[in-house]
């Protein structure tokens, strides 16, 4: 009976890991955590992807115990400015920025690698016991009471609740039959890591071009991670050129302002899409992360998207437990799906107007946006406003969000 009281977590991607260690301290090492995924044999994790994290999902890593190993390899955000021009014009002005911090000391974001997160993830993990497996999930089937999970070593495991960490091509969330809805938008991202000669001194900057935002985002040292949205075609042109011809294209995007420039890492091409799971949860499963929900980059809150799952999630599960109700049953699970539904398809009808209103070369829209962005640059209480959205810290925010323990 002891495993039928227990959580399978498909998928050791940031969402899963954060989520079996928050389980884990909040339920007590009687309930056992078990994460599933073949990417865990790869050690130290081969993840070169950075992402930027918001003030609220630094809270939670502190909570978690994982942002200390982190915290020196960490690039806080200090200044973001936004800029909207077209490729070929001679200088950029800024139209809006943001400088300051969602509480004194505190900035509303961290540039942080992958790798780094992922590792100190599944060294807090170990060391509070959950079970790791670098195996995937081939199947589950369920019951009223509990949900058997294959491996795919052909063992088998029951537990209350399996959750899907799987992914955007969730093979869990296709098993459980949850369709999605949304589409491809016409627009690839390019990713790469640069260095530069001079400092960016924690400065981010967003240029919307015509073809989709090119987003420069400071790393430790004089380095930068670039997201940078052409159409498919031109993307996969681009990234196929001879290095040289390639930062030449580059240069003409990201300016002379930190000086000569380097590339520090291969270019990958990403296709770009919004997509909504139809529910968030089925029998005695839950979907977190990109398996439940995929937006827009433009705004930087895919990831943190998915930790807001983890803390939501988290929440619902150790409080029924602590109630003695059933953590994997349908009233706690609909309660996780209530909390992060609407906030989630807030966020992708945000993401698709502003992908929709800056991704395009047309003249009076231009002015439009651009007195927008003006407006919205001189006034100080509605940049705060923003800020502390951006910053996660807006709304119904779970405990680990807000810096609390479960």
């Amino acid at each position: 009976m002891a495993e039928r009281q227990g959580i399978v977590i498909g998928g050791a991607g940031l969402a899963g890991l954060a989520l079996a260690v928050a389980l884990r301290q909040g339920l007590g090492r009687d309930i056992p955590v078990l994460v599933a995924d073949p990417a865990l044999a790869a050690r130290p994790s081969p993840d070169q992807r950075a992402s930027a994290i918001v003030a609220a999902c630094r809270r939670l890593f502190e909570q978690l115990g994982a942002w200390e190993a982190v915290a020196t390899d960490a690039q806080p955000i200090l200044d973001m400015v936004v800029t909207d021009s077209k490729l070929q014009d001679a200088t950029r002005p800024a139209f809006l920025n943001f400088v300051g911090d969602v509480a004194p000391g505190e900035p509303f974001a961290h540039m942080v690698e992958n790798r780094h997160l992922i590792d100190a993830l599944v060294a807090r993990a170990e060391q509070e016991g959950v079970e790791l497996r670098a195996v995937g999930v081939s199947d589950f089937s369920t019951t009223a009471e509990s949900v058997t999970v294959t491996f795919t070593d052909g063992e088998t495991r029951d537990a209350r609740l399996l959750v899907a960490a799987d992914g955007a091509k969730s093979k869990l969330r296709r098993r459980a039959g949850i369709e999605t809805h949304g589409w491809n938008y016409d627009q690839s991202a390019i990713v790469v890591t640069v260095g530069h000669e001079r400092d960016h001194e924690g400065r981010a900057d967003e240029h919307f071009l015509p073809a989709g935002p090119f987003a420069i985002l400071p790393l430790k040292g004089k380095r930068s991670s670039l997201v940078w949205t052409e159409k498919p075609a031109d993307a996969a042109r681009i990234v196929s050129l001879p290095a040289d011809e390639f930062k030449a294209e580059l240069e003409q995007r990201f300016g002379l302002r930190l000086g000569e420039l380097q590339l520090l890492d291969k270019p990958r091409t990403f296709p770009l899409g919004y997509f909504v799971a139809r529910s968030f949860v089925a029998d005695r499963l839950a979907l977190i992360g990109d398996a439940a929900h995929v937006i827009h980059p433009i705004a930087g809150q895919g990831l943190n998207m998915g930790l807001k799952d983890v803390a939501a999630l988290a929440e619902v599960v150790v409080d029924a437990a602590r109630l003695g109700a059933d953590f994997g049953g349908e009233d706690a699970l609909e309660h996780y799906q209530r909390w992060r539904r609407f906030d989630t398809m807030a966020m992708g009808v945000a993401t698709n107007v502003l992908n929709g209103m800056f991704s395009n070369d047309f003249a009076p829209l231009r002015v439009v946006r651009d007195i927008g962005l003006g407006l919205v640059d001189r006034m100080p209480p509605l940049k705060s406003v923003f800020i502390r959205q951006a910053a996660g810290l807006a709304g119904d925010v779970p405990r680990l969000l807000r810096g609390e323990a479960l």
